[in-house]
């Protein structure tokens, strides 16, 4: 056990108030090893990592830390794991900050928290880290114009990397990583993963938790989990030895066709030269764009190009629509109407979005709040009732309806706001990043799902870093870049 860092023997883990998602599992990690762990949504993988660092207690079996006694020896004051060893999860939920604090619109509305915590706040909060060693690691992961900058306002992608930074800060002995390509464009993955495989060289031990194709090359070992055991099957192959099939994705209907360009259908969205700027900086810069009745379009940029408060526009959460030319269904924003009135017609989920959906409802009352725009429970009509559990029964969601949103893993969380955004067949339909933390079955069988059942009238706007994730019926193209835009 000399090289051991942490064992696990034939243990039971499984989530609270939740089904066992491991049993009888063991797992050695030895000084040297690099890991990565995949499996596809519900398998467990967040669960495993809260498990390893003492957040849930083993319902059977071992986990023994040797690292943490040679620590102890050597003279460390270090009492418990968590003392050695730090998490990024998905969602930020500390004492320094918690979503559950916020509302989503308090985003965009910069003048609403008197005193906003910034990013340079968060960094330093409980570290030792000097400024210089602060700024040299919000430099290395892309974030040194930022530090400034209001922490729950950055984009999805800044937010994760500066998540890592403050993990790294506390100069962990091993570090949990949680999907930390996930919302980050292309050059930032890049970026990223060359900063933790030079990490990784250097000496830090570290588990990854990730897509099997976003392992990068430093990693020495793979741990594939299987499915859980209430998955159900939505196409995808749940053996670890080899990906899904195509060919076993089921589609109910024939894909609708698509208007391509059609200058007589209805316009849905119209943006007229809008610009927005805050603290001195340009997010959007002059864009003019029209969506009209049944198009699919990709949304696409990099990190911080202005795609988050260009959707926020459209949902009626951003300010800044009164004081431009923003056009929904035909009527120009701040014409009089409320904001339920722009959200009813309009489906979305988004990342963010995500991050604020705290409640305690069941997963299948957090869908149905589609229904009403809110995240609160409304009481719904049989019909409504019935589109739920259709949904639910397409995205192999029907075991977990009555479950705890909470309790369910970030991929399953995902999949329910995915069917919370078609509850109501909205007329525009926004998606931002809504694979993130999906297998490559999962994302195939809901790409398909989209193409097959969206309906000729119902307008897409798709926003995704990665292209093989959209749907096949997208013909059009907005791309953002420091604020400007380009139509294709």
């Amino acid at each position: 056990m000399t090289d051991t860092v942490f064992a696990l023997d034939r243990a039971t883990i499984a989530r609270p108030g939740g089904p066992t998602v491991l049993s009888d599992f063991s797992w050695t990690v030895r000084e040297g090893e690099t890991w990565a762990v995949t499996g596809p949504v519900g398998s467990g993988k967040s669960t495993l990592a809260d498990a390893l660092l003492g957040r849930l207690h083993l319902r059977g079996g071992d986990l023994t830390w040797p690292l943490l006694d040679r620590l102890r020896a050597a003279g460390r004051e270090a009492k418990y794991v968590s003392d050695i060893a730090r998490h990024v999860p998905f969602q930020e939920n500390s004492r320094l900050f918690s979503y559950a604090g916020h509302y989503y619109q308090q985003r965009f509305e910069f003048g609403d928290a008197e005193e906003p915590l910034a990013l340079d706040t968060f960094l330093r909060s409980g570290s030792p880290a000097t400024a210089d060693e602060v700024a040299a690691v919000a430099a290395r992961l892309g974030l040194a114009d930022r530090l400034g900058q209001a922490f729950m306002t950055l984009s999805n992608g800044q937010t994760r990397r500066a998540r890592i930074a403050r993990a790294l800060l506390g100069h962990p002995e091993l570090l949990v990583l949680d999907d930390p390509f996930l919302g980050v464009d292309a050059a930032g993955r890049e970026e990223v993963s060359d900063f933790l495989g030079r990490l990784v060289k250097e000496g830090l031990r570290l588990v990854l938790v990730c897509a099997p194709e976003a392992v990068p090359a430093w990693v020495t070992n793979r741990l594939a989990l299987p499915a859980g055991e209430e998955q159900e099957d939505i196409g995808q192959d749940n053996r670890m030895d080899r990906m899904p099939s195509p060919s076993s994705v089921l589609v109910r209907h024939p894909v609708h066709p698509v208007i391509l360009s059609n200058n007589s259908a209805d316009p849905i969205v119209e943006l007229r030269d809008v610009t927005v700027r805050h603290g001195g900086k340009t997010l959007l810069d002059g864009v003019t764009w029209t969506v009209r009745a049944g198009e699919r379009w990709a949304v696409v940029g990099p990190n911080g190009s202005g795609k988050t408060t260009l959707l926020s526009l459209l949902c009626g959460d951003h300010p800044q629509a009164f004081s431009n030319d923003v056009r929904l269904f035909g009527r120009r924003r701040g014409t009089g109407e409320r904001i339920w009135d722009v959200k009813r017609p309009v489906g979305l989920t988004s990342p963010e979005f995500h991050l604020y959906f705290t409640g305690s409802l069941t997963a299948g009352r957090a869908a149905a709040t589609g229904f009403f725009d809110g995240v609160t429970d409304q009481p719904t009509t049989p019909e409504q009732d019935g589109m739920v559990a259709g949904l639910f029964g397409d995205f192999g969601l029907t075991a977990l309806a009555k479950r705890p949103f909470r309790q369910l893993s970030t991929g399953e969380q995902k999949l329910v706001l995915l069917a919370r955004a078609l509850v109501k067949r909205p007329r525009l339909l926004i998606l931002d990043e809504p694979f993130q933390s999906f297998d490559a079955g999962t994302v195939e069988h809901c790409r398909d799902w989209l193409d097959a059942n969206l309906g000729e009238d119902q307008a897409l706007l798709f926003v995704s870093h990665h292209p093989p994730e959209l749907p096949r019926t997208v013909t059009r193209t907005l791309r953002l870049d420091r604020g400007r835009a380009t139509v294709d």
